[in-house]
């Protein structure tokens, strides 16, 4: 929902899905498997044009850091102008990301507000833009959760990403 708002009130031209394989900030052990993240974000875009699933990380050295992510998109495609979406929690932890910094230098952040999220000192910098958009409050954290609790989510997500989900995040 957020990718579609974008697309149609920012405006961008596209939204690129990229797929870490390895988030140095994440637990590794909490990931599904990358092919399969992949293939889930193949169907979820199914048929949308300006949407692009991408594995340019899967090239990259691990682990991914965004930076290089950035960098290798701008060399492969230099005539498109590539920003980053985040959400404002995220932002939080920003400085933390290898070579901020550089991003903030050469990239533009759109930042999707969270409820809850506390004012990031951050925001006021020039290439960080807070995007007005409808405040959704499903996330990815959510939908395992739901799953892990046995909760049915199928109104939350398209059909076939439900299917596939609901067979890998089953509770033993």
């Amino acid at each position: 929902m957020l990718a579609n708002y974008l697309l149609e009130f920012v405006p961008l031209d596209a939204v690129w899905f990229v797929v870490s394989p390895q988030n140095p900030l994440k637990n590794q052990d909490e990931l599904m498997p990358e092919a399969f993240r992949f293939r889930l974000v193949e169907k979820a875009i199914e048929g949308f044009a300006r949407f692009k699933a991408c594995d340019t990380e899967f090239r990259l050295p691990k682990p991914s850091y965004t930076i290089h992510t950035l960098n290798a998109l701008a060399r492969e495609f230099p005539e498109i102008d590539f920003h980053l979406i985040m959400g404002e929690d995220s932002l939080g932890s920003f400085h933390l990301w290898k070579d901020f910094a550089t991003i903030l230098e050469n990239y533009q952040l759109l930042v999707y507000p969270r409820k809850g999220s506390q004012e990031q000192p951050l925001m006021k910098h020039p290439s960080i833009h807070l995007v007005e958009a409808p405040l959704l409050e499903v996330s990815s954290t959510f939908i395992r959760d739901g799953f892990k609790r046995g909760k049915d989510l199928r109104f939350f997500l398209p059909a076939e990403i439900f299917g596939m989900l609901h067979e890998a995040l089953k509770p033993d």
